[in-house]
């Protein structure tokens, strides 16, 4: 008799890949993973500690308390929103619900990988639409919308080119969508977008019967490691996910301390402005250097090195790993010439724009 046989799609995968965050001794600097500069607020960690002390209980079957502090602190309906292990958890339901054999999602060309993940692992196709000037091109999205396609994902801010698309914009692409193709915004980054034409979709969600918005815990609030994700849907696409979300999917620690975490405003307020200062001079001090940073209104930069020297992407990356600082080759995502770094504190920062220095001046 034949082995087990993975459904078709599955096989095509290519797991996702981390950084090295994990090697290079306690002291490195990690800006690989577009994490928090300053870490949880400590207010959230008291209260996951506390919620840790009993751990023999189930936690809520559907996080009903963090769902509340969701519609409390956003202004939003509490019946629109469901929680995940993380949003990719969000994403794959999404994926598993309204995508199958014979359809197609889309995507733009380096947006986030979990996006044809999921779509490959419930047996569809991913299509990557080319982007203009590493940003989302709405028209070539538009373009490319057939009979097959049930899903459009789109990062805004996207990872890892750290682009955005403006809320005109992004109306305009939802207007030429039809009805029955699912718009979803992932808005993992939207806490640290300051622009004033950026919007992260709550309207739209609100007007329209076939937008979602996901969002996370693991980057402005620094819960990272707790896998707490969220996102705000029509009541009826709620319904769907509810009938495929484990129960208990999020554990009591984790809920214990986002509800926390939400509450910090104070906390929430100096990574925003942290981040806000910081990125741009980072990416004044990188081009001082004679490289070139994409424009970007997260908390990450790309950085693009000369192929055809001994400073390319995988020679900086290697000389920065060496060096103690750990950043993110992005190959995987079309962008072999890039590398990207997050947004850490003030020193370390200065030590990356020193050790970039050092690295350029190797012969």
């Amino acid at each position: 008799m034949a082995p087990p046989k993975a459904k078709p799609g599955v096989l095509a995968i290519t797991p996702y890949a981390g950084s090295e965050a994990g090697l290079g001794g306690p002291d490195r600097i990690v800006i690989s993973s577009n994490e928090s500069a300053f870490g949880a607020s400590w207010r959230a960690m008291e209260a996951y500690s506390g919620a840790s002390e009993d751990v023999r209980r189930y936690p809520e079957i559907d996080a009903r308390s963090l769902r509340e502090a969701l519609a409390d602190h956003h202004g939003l309906d509490v019946e629109r929103i469901i929680c995940g292990c993380g949003s990719d958890q969000i994403i794959d339901l999404l994926t598993l619900c309204f995508a199958g054999p014979g359809d197609e999602t889309l995507y733009t060309e380096h947006g986030f990988t979990m996006y044809p993940i999921a779509t490959l692992g419930v047996g569809a196709t991913p299509v990557a639409v080319p982007e203009t000037n590493l940003a989302t091109d709405v028209d070539a999205i538009l373009e490319r919308v057939n009979e097959r396609t049930r899903i459009v994902f789109l990062a805004n801010p996207n990872n890892p080119t750290g682009t955005y698309l403006p809320e005109d914009e992004l109306r305009r692409l939802h207007a030429g969508l039809p009805e029955n193709v699912l718009l979803v915004l992932d808005g993992a980054y939207a806490e640290f977008v300051v622009q004033d034409d950026y919007v992260a979709g709550e309207a739209l969600v609100r007007e329209a019967s076939n937008v979602v918005m996901t969002r996370t815990f693991s980057k402005i609030y620094a819960l990272a490691s707790l896998r707490v994700g969220w996102a705000y849907a029509p009541v009826e696409i709620i319904d769907v996910l509810d009938r495929v979300r484990p129960p208990f999917n999020v554990s009591a620690p984790a809920i214990a301390a986002a509800k926390v975490a939400l509450e910090d405003h104070a906390h929430t307020e100096r990574s925003r402005t942290h981040n806000a200062e910081m990125l741009p001079w980072f990416t004044q001090q990188v081009e001082a250097l004679g490289l070139r940073v994409n424009p970007s209104v997260a908390n990450f930069v790309i950085v693009r090195f000369d192929p055809d020297t001994a400073h390319n992407a995988e020679a900086a990356y290697r000389f920065l790993f060496e060096h103690g600082i750990v950043t993110r080759r992005v190959a995987g995502y079309g962008l072999p010439d890039w590398v990207r770094m997050s947004i850490g504190t003030r020193e370390e920062m200065e030590e990356v724009v020193v050790t970039l220095k050092a690295f350029l001046e190797t012969s």
